[in-house]
C-alpha cells in the first residue's frame, strides 16, 4: 500500500487528508511540523509528500514551506512532493514546480482532483522506480559479465548490446564456427576479440583478414598462403593466414568478398583442417577457431549465386547479430565518453545531440566525431559546433513539437485541471508545461 506523508500544522487538514486517502487504499502518516516531517522521512519509506506552506502562527509569507521543500528535494531529490498552498502563495508555488516540485493544489481542495493528482504521481513514481531497478539489474549482470569474462576493454550500456557480449562468451568455449553479422563500423571485430579471448584456444595466435581489402586474385594467397611461382609476382613461399593461425583464431572480416575459389577452399578447411598452398599439392594439417563476419545480406548472395549455401551454413552454425548503434542509444554516451577520455568532457547540449544523431557510421564515426570535436573545441567543454554533425541529417527521434495555447488547454481540461495528468498526455515535463501555460498567459485552475 503507498504512503504519504503530510506535513502540516492544522490537524483538521491531516485528519481530512488520513480520511480522504484511506477510503482509497492509501495509507497516511502525519507530521505538524518541517522538523518531524524530515525526521520521519529519515525514519520510513514514504512514497509521496503532501506538505503545507506555512507553520508558524501569523506567517503567510511561504518561506517555511520553500525551506522544508529544499531540505526535502536535497535528501530525497526523487521523491514526488506536493504543496498545499492558498492564493496567495500561488507565485511561490510555481516558483518550486519549475524547481522540481511535483505540483501543487490550492486550499480548499477539491477531493476528485487532488486524488488524480495523487494517483497520478504515484504510478509516475512507480513506473520511475520500475526503471530504476531495470537498470541496476543491468548494470549488475554486465559488472557479473566483466567479472567472470574477459570482455577485451568492450563499452556498452544498452541491453542489445549486453544480449551480443553475454552471448558470445557463452560460445567461446565451443569450436564452432561463429558469424558475427551487422553494419560496417558496429563492433563486430570486438566481438570477434571477445570470443578469441574466452576460448579454449586464448593462449594461441589471434590472426584477422579484412576479405573486402584485398584484390579478389590475392585472397586465397592470403588465406592459405602460396608457393613461388604460385602467381605473377610471388618470388618466394610464403605462409598463409590459416598457418598462421594454427593453434588460434582466425577472423574473417568481410566474408562476403570471398571469391567462389576461396569458399570452396575455405569450406574444406571448415570440414576437414586441411588445404593446400597456391601452387602445391601438398595439404597441410591446422586446428583454427573460424570467426568470420559480414555486412552483406548473404541469404540474397546465397540467392543470386554468389555465396555457397553449404558455406554460409557451415560458418553461422552460431550467429551473432550486432544491431547499428542507433538501435542500441545506451552506448552512445558511455562510448563517447571513452573515445573522449583525457579531452574535454560533453557539454549538456552536445549530448543531446549525440543520442539525436542517427550514426549511419555506427561506432566508427562516432569515434572520428569525438577525436574531432577535441581537437576543435576552445573552451572547457565540447559544445555542438564542436562535433560537426550534419544539420540536415534526420534523427532518430523527432523532436515533440511545441504545443499551442488550444492543445494544452484542451489537455488540462481532459486531466480536469492535474498538471502532472495533462503534462504527461503532452509529453512534457510539469516545469515546461508551466512555462507553457505562463506563455500563453494560462492559469491554473
Amino acid at each position: 500500500m503507498p504512503t504519504i506523508l503530510v506535513i502540516d500544522d492544522n490537524p483538521a487538514v491531516a485528519t481530512a487528508l488520513e480520511v480522504l486517502f484511506s477510503l482509497h487504499d492509501l495509507e497516511t502518516r502525519h507530521a505538524p511540523s518541517p522538523a518531524a516531517g524530515l525526521a520521519l522521512l529519515d525514519a520510513e519509506d514514504v512514497d509521496l509528500v503532501v506538505q503545507d506552506m506555512n507553520f508558524s502562527a501569523d506567517t503567510t509569507s511561504g518561506d517555511e514551506g520553500r525551506e522544508l521543500f529544499a531540505a526535502i528535494r536535497a535528501r530525497h531529490p526523487d521523491l514526488p512532493v506536493i504543496l498545499l498552498t492558498a492564493w496567495t502563495h500561488l507565485e511561490s508555488a510555481v516558483e518550486l514546480i519549475k524547481a522540481g516540485a511535483a505540483d501543487y493544489v490550492a486550499k480548499p481542495w477539491q477531493d476528485a482532483k487532488l486524488l488524480a493528482t495523487v494517483n497520478n504521481l504515484l504510478e509516475l513514481a512507480e513506473a520511475r522506480r520500475e526503471l530504476d531497478q531495470r537498470r541496476d539489474g543491468e548494470r549488475r549482470r554486465r559488472d557479473d559479465l566483466a567479472r567472470r569474462y574477459d570482455l577485451r576493454g568492450a563499452v556498452f550500456a544498452d541491453a542489445a548490446s549486453e544480449r551480443v557480449v553475454a552471448l558470445a562468451c557463452q560460445v567461446a568455449r565451443s569450436e564452432l564456427p561463429v558469424l558475427v553479422t551487422g553494419p560496417n563500423g558496429s563492433g563486430k571485430e570486438k566481438i570477434a576479440e571477445i570470443i578469441q579471448a574466452n576460448s579454449a584456444v586464448r593462449e594461441g595466435p589471434f590472426v584477422t583478414v579484412n576479405c573486402g581489402a584485398l584484390p579478389a586474385e590475392l585472397i586465397e594467397a592470403e588465406l592459405f598462403g602460396a608457393e613461388a611461382g604460385a602467381y605473377t609476382g610471388a618470388n618466394k613461399a610464403r605462409e598463409g593466414k590459416f598457418e598462421a593461425a594454427d593453434g588460434g583464431t582466425l577472423f574473417l572480416d568481410e566474408i562476403g568478398n570471398l571469391p567462389p575459389a576461396g569458399q570452396m577452399k575455405l569450406l574444406r578447411v571448415l570440414e576437414t583442417g586441411r588445404f593446400a598452398r597456391l601452387g602445391s599439392n601438398r595439404e597441410r594439417q591446422v586446428k583454427v577457431r573460424v570467426v568470420s563476419a559480414t555486412n552483406a545480406d548473404l541469404p540474397a548472395m546465397i540467392r543470386e549465386g554468389a555465396f555457397r549455401e553449404d558455406l554460409y551454413y557451415r560458418l553461422n552454425t552460431l550467429e551473432l547479430a550486432m544491431p547499428p548503434l542507433a538501435e542500441r542509444p545506451g552506448d552512445i554516451l558511455p562510448l563517447a565518453e571513452r573515445f573522449g577520455a583525457g579531452g574535454p568532457p560533453l557539454s549538456a547540449a552536445a549530448a543531446s545531440a549525440l543520442q539525436r544523431h542517427p550514426w549511419p557510421g555506427n561506432v566508427r564515426e562516432l569515434r572520428n566525431v569525438i577525436q574531432r570535436a577535441q581537437l576543435l573545441a576552445a573552451g572547457p567543454r565540447i559544445e555542438v559546433a564542436d562535433l560537426g554533425l550534419p544539420k540536415t541529417a534526420p534523427v532518430r527521434q523527432a523532436p515533440a513539437r511545441e504545443p499551442e495555447r488550444e492543445q494544452i488547454e484542451a489537455a488540462l481540461e481532459r486531466a480536469g485541471g492535474v498538471i502532472a495528468q495533462a503534462a504527461s498526455e503532452l509529453g512534457m515535463s510539469r516545469q515546461a508545461l508551466y512555462r507553457r501555460m505562463e506563455r500563453h498567459g494560462l492559469k491554473a485552475s
